[in-house]
């Protein structure tokens, strides 16, 4: 089954609202088994509301609403609907008691144009709005299945999952499959080289499908399958899963949808290992990416926020003549970034220490271009690695792309030290 969501409000077009109804209602439709094709937003305009489903009406077999069902002139998406099938409205008595019942119990006067709130289309089957006022409604008319919701997502949410779902399971979804997803998670490689890797498999698709899209400083690779079971689905999905990450062995780090930290988080902790950090063009970032992750506290033990040459030699130790002079390496260089990891390693007594230094932009520094970066991991009893980015894009760009970068290397080196025990669903395999 093919759908289409229409969200109504002119607010949608001027960007004061963000559409987040659209995203909620295409991941439960696709956990349906139905399709989304398409994505309408329509303005508060009758003709316009009016041609959009016309439109629909020829391309999906299942058109969504959203919005435009309150009291006031503006909230047309009823009349519009019920004017392109043809058939009429009336106040559904259930939903005019549920509004009458609100205003006498808030102790005000009940206006007028709040009656409009109770209308459906004729033959068709009310949504009670357990959260707000506006009854929703669901309808067949000749090949099509039509939902009107609310549009706040507070109201359009319970409306959807306890209303809207199962008519439509009782109704048009005697015969559909549900979809069922896996999100492989990759880093150290850009999504045309992945595409690249894996362009065999995505010429080859048909069921699983592979969909790749990237995100900042990594890439998300979808595979979906319909199945009647969802241990039936995952031996298909866990099949391919399988065949991709012996083409990416090193760029795989997740088979569910987490960032990179969570995963060197969650590792670090169930290992016992420690972490501390010396940024300087980051500017504490890559801190605030590891400590967003619940638990942290058990892993990272602290880190210096090294900005200047000066914070550089009195906190880190790191040598004058490495940072000043004509003949210095400069402070973006690979000689410093390896002292940074080295001394806050130490400093702090921690496993590994990690460290950025380099040139975000948007002027060039030590005359050394705008995304020369360097990224070092040193290791308690191991060894020091400084790795070289030359990096595009803006000085935020910048920034998160080095702090991407630094964590797909963690996550190597943590998958070196202990390949034969990975944490489930980590990707250290």
């Amino acid at each position: 089954m093919k759908a289409e969501i229409i969200a109504v409000g002119t607010e949608l077009l001027l960007g004061q609202i963000v559409n987040s109804n659209a995203q909620f209602l295409s991941v439960e439709l696709a956990a349906l088994g139905i399709d989304v094709y398409f994505q309408t937003v329509v303005g508060d305009n009758s003709v316009r509301l009016q041609e959009a489903i016309e439109i629909a009406k020829g391309r999906a077999d299942l058109i969504l609403f959203t919005g435009g069902i309150g009291p006031t002139e503006d909230d047309l998406t009823k009349d519009a609907l019920a004017a392109s099938l043809g058939r009429g409205l009336h106040i559904d008595q259930m939903a005019m008691e549920h509004v009458d019942r609100f205003f006498k119990g808030r102790g005000v006067p009940m206006t007028e144009n709040n009656r409009r709130q109770a209308l459906v289309i004729d033959d068709s089957t009310p949504l009670p709005n357990e959260t707000g006022l506006a009854v929703g409604l669901a309808i067949r008319h000749e090949s099509n299945y039509y939902i009107v919701l609310p549009g706040p997502p507070r109201e359009m949410k319970p409306m959807f999952t306890e209303q809207a779902k199962p008519w439509l399971q009782q109704h048009a979804l005697t015969n559909e499959m549900p979809l069922y997803s896996k999100m492989l998670k990759f880093a150290g490689i850009g999504e045309s080289l992945l595409e690249d890797k894996l362009i065999n498999l995505i010429h080859g698709q048909n069921d699983p499908t592979i969909a790749p899209y990237a995100k900042e400083g990594e890439v998300t690779v979808r595979i979906s399958t319909k199945a009647p079971t969802r241990s039936e689905a995952m031996e298909k999905l866990d099949a391919l899963e399988e065949q991709i990450r012996a083409i990416l062995p090193e760029n795989l780090y997740a088979s569910t949808d987490v960032p990179m930290e969570k995963v060197i988080v969650d590792w670090m902790t169930n290992e016992g290992l420690t972490v501390s950090c010396a940024e300087s063009c980051t500017g504490g970032l890559l801190m605030e990416s590891i400590t967003s992750i619940p638990g942290s506290s058990s892993m990272f033990m602290g880190g210096i926020v090294c900005y200047s040459n000066e914070m550089k030699q009195k906190l880190l130790n790191v040598p004058k003549n490495y940072l000043e002079g004509p003949d210095s390496f400069g402070a973006v260089s690979r000689e410093v970034a390896e002292v940074l990891a080295e001394q806050v390693r130490i400093t702090t007594g921690t496993d590994y220490g990690l460290s950025i230094t380099g040139v975000a932009g948007p002027g060039s520094s030590e005359r050394k271009p705008v995304g020369l970066v360097y990224i070092g991991i040193a290791e308690k009893d191991g060894k020091t690695e400084v790795f070289e980015l030359r990096l595009s894009g803006n000085r935020d760009n910048i920034r998160i792309r080095s702090v991407k970068a630094i964590l797909y290397r963690l996550w190597r080196r943590l998958a070196e030290r202990k390949a034969d025990t990975p944490l489930e669903g980590s990707g250290l395999k």
